[in-house]
């Protein structure tokens, strides 16, 4: 059993970046986000591609995005394909990103795989309502599929574990459940069938509620009698 864990790090400044990276190849990440948010402009992507062989996935999740101000979802499309153009393996695209399909069709034709990510922030869905999100993310052409909600309740992760285990037949998934709440299927998500999950280097450091750290994560397989 593979359960591959990406560690996501939100830099600031080229030199953290590179220690970031330095330290999740360390702790031994099978993947690693970027997080582009706070990232300063005039820093070069490829010189984070030229120092890692760990697959790096690209993200840019902005919180101050104002849409009225013209050229905002221009400028963020700008910034993955630049991303995609400097050797990032994975791109992660908003599913509810007008330029959402118009950006997949260009990161596979710069070599880049798109992640297609949902997020929902106040619960879950029902199964049925996953599995039309995952098909119309099939649909938009995206090499993994991301649903990523939040858990107000424990048994909440049963059921989105319950979905994993049969929707990850279908397509590279990545799902859980953000939240304290949700840390069961983060956790389990791999061994259900998840492509992977995400973790934190170290507390403190996490860039989404309820993230355990890769050292823990690892340590809780190890426990379960799931990983090495």
């Amino acid at each position: 059993m593979n359960l591959k864990i990406c560690v996501s790090i939100l830099p600031q400044t080229n030199l953290e970046a590179l220690n970031l990276i330095k330290k999740a190849e360390q702790n031994q990440a099978d993947l690693i986000e970027v997080r582009l948010d706070k990232l300063e402009q005039s820093i070069n992507l490829s010189e984070l591609t030229k120092h890692t062989k760990t697959p790096l996935i690209a993200t840019n999740k902005q919180t101050k995005k104002d849409p009225n101000i013209p050229g905002t979802e221009d400028r963020e499309q700008q910034t993955l394909l630049d991303a995609a153009k400097a050797g990032f393996q994975y791109v992660d695209v908003d599913f509810f990103s007008p330029k959402c399909n118009e950006t997949v069709t260009k990161l596979k034709q710069l070599g880049a795989k798109p992640i297609v990510s949902y997020h929902k922030f106040d619960g879950i869905l029902t199964a049925s309502a996953l599995e039309k999100i995952l098909d119309k993310q099939i649909a938009i052409g995206a090499a993994v599929c991301k649903i990523v909600l939040t858990a107000n309740h424990l048994e909440d992760n049963l059921a989105i574990l319950s979905f994993i285990s049969f929707a990850s037949t279908k397509a590279k998934l990545v799902c859980f459940c953000m939240g304290e709440a949700g840390k069961t299927s983060r956790l389990l998500a791999p061994a259900f069938g998840a492509y992977f999950t995400f973790a934190t280097l170290e507390h403190g450091g996490e860039t989404a509620p309820g993230q355990m750290t890769i050292t823990e994560m690892r340590s809780a397989y190890k426990l379960l009698g799931i990983g090495p």
